[in-house]
């Protein structure tokens, strides 16, 4: 590795914990300084160059990195899950945790976590990840609401309460008490805002989608609209940070990983630690790709089945054969053509993937 100084970074909100190593590894000061730009930069400036700055990723990692991007040769953002299960011996506290860190980044193991380059694409990517935790309140306003009418004897779907006229119904078979009613009241003005959250940021969020050319392209694929392409869009952020489609796969959560020891037998399954957001997103786009028909991916999908392949791994298959297209489209800034859909990969694919667990 490159002889340079390491400055360590533990963030916290009132504070940040700074170690730095010498070239040759030894310790060359700890010390404590307020979590703004400005203080930082000048612990870093006391640091000779070349410099290289490296904290783990959390809620203040983008911030930090983006401002301290001038006064390091080098600013990485690395993932913490990883740098824990090497460095989870010994003690532990804020001035032990930057050396361990510090030293971590000295040895090649820690592993950088993307950040888009653009703050524009952070501002979007951020956009896309408020509607969709809109998206989940109202679905657990609408849970609680149901879990709350169990409790009565009421037994109702979300449509049932949507409209004025039916929750006045169900008012009608809750018992007469005026603090049960004022409850539901309560719960369905809680419902109500959330669904209108959601449906101002989608609003907001299509708007602002449109401006952006590779997600017009990306609309044109059955199954995938304005959400489903701004989410890829935002969270890949850009089609070269993967080195082949199985590494997109993955972290889609769509992929397969293979482990193997001694003369046990090889297993495969699909990553557990992925973007949950982008997985739910690509297979959601897969079911409606195959539940519309007369598309490619459709017609993927029913070689995969006539194949033998379980109606589960050929959905996630037709995802993958969707995400690559994509990534595909974005990389070499072509338009949607299905007859190009899976004209070389379809036998490949029942072969290598269609067995798979």
């Amino acid at each position: 590795m490159e002889r340079v100084y390491i400055i360590a970074l533990d963030t916290h909100c009132a504070f940040t914990e700074v170690g730095v190593l010498t070239p040759g590894g030894r310790v060359r000061e700890r010390g404590r300084c307020a979590t703004t730009i400005p203080a930082l930069a000048e612990e870093i400036g006391r640091v000779p160059r070349p410099r290289a700055v490296v904290l783990e990723e959390g809620p203040l990692a983008d911030w930090i990195a983006r401002g301290l991007s001038g006064y390091a040769d080098d600013v990485v953002v690395c993932d913490p899950r990883r740098n824990h299960l090497i460095a989870k011996d010994s003690d532990k506290d804020d001035p032990i945790d930057v050396q361990k860190l510090a030293q971590l980044y000295r040895g090649g193991y820690t592993k950088r976590v993307h950040h888009a380059e653009s703050f524009d694409r952070v501002v979007f990517k951020r956009h896309v990840g408020l509607y969709h935790d809109g998206v989940r309140q109202r679905v657990r306003q609408a849970n609680r609401i149901m879990a709350e009418l169990r409790s009565y004897g009421v037994f109702v779907a979300e449509r049932a309460f949507t409209q004025r006229d039916g929750r006045a119904e169900i008012l009608r078979r809750l018992p007469n008490h005026p603090v049960v009613r004022a409850d539901m009241r309560c719960l369905w003005t809680a419902y109500d805002a959330a669904v209108e959250r959601s449906a101002s940021v989608r609003q907001s969020l299509i708007r602002l989608a449109k401006k952006e050319e590779p997600i017009v392209r990306f609309h044109a694929l059955p199954g995938i609209k304005w959400i489903r392409a701004s989410a890829f869009f935002a969270y890949v952020d850009t089609p070269w940070r993967f080195k082949s489609k199985s590494a997109l796969w993955k972290y889609l959560g769509i992929g397969l990983e293979r482990r193997h020891s001694g003369a046990g037998p090889e297993q495969v399954h699909v990553p557990r630690q992925v973007n949950r957001t982008l997985k739910s997103s690509i297979l959601g786009a897969a079911k409606s790709a195959i539940v519309s028909r007369n598309n490619p991916f459709a017609d993927q999908y029913e070689r995969w089945i006539h194949g033998g392949v379980t109606p589960r791994n050929a959905r996630r298959n037709v995802a993958r054969s969707q995400a690559a297209v994509m990534w595909g489209m974005w990389k070499n800034g072509d338009v949607y053509r299905p007859e190009w859909v899976g004209v070389a990969a379809t036998a490949q694919t029942l072969v290598s993937l269609g067995k798979d667990g």
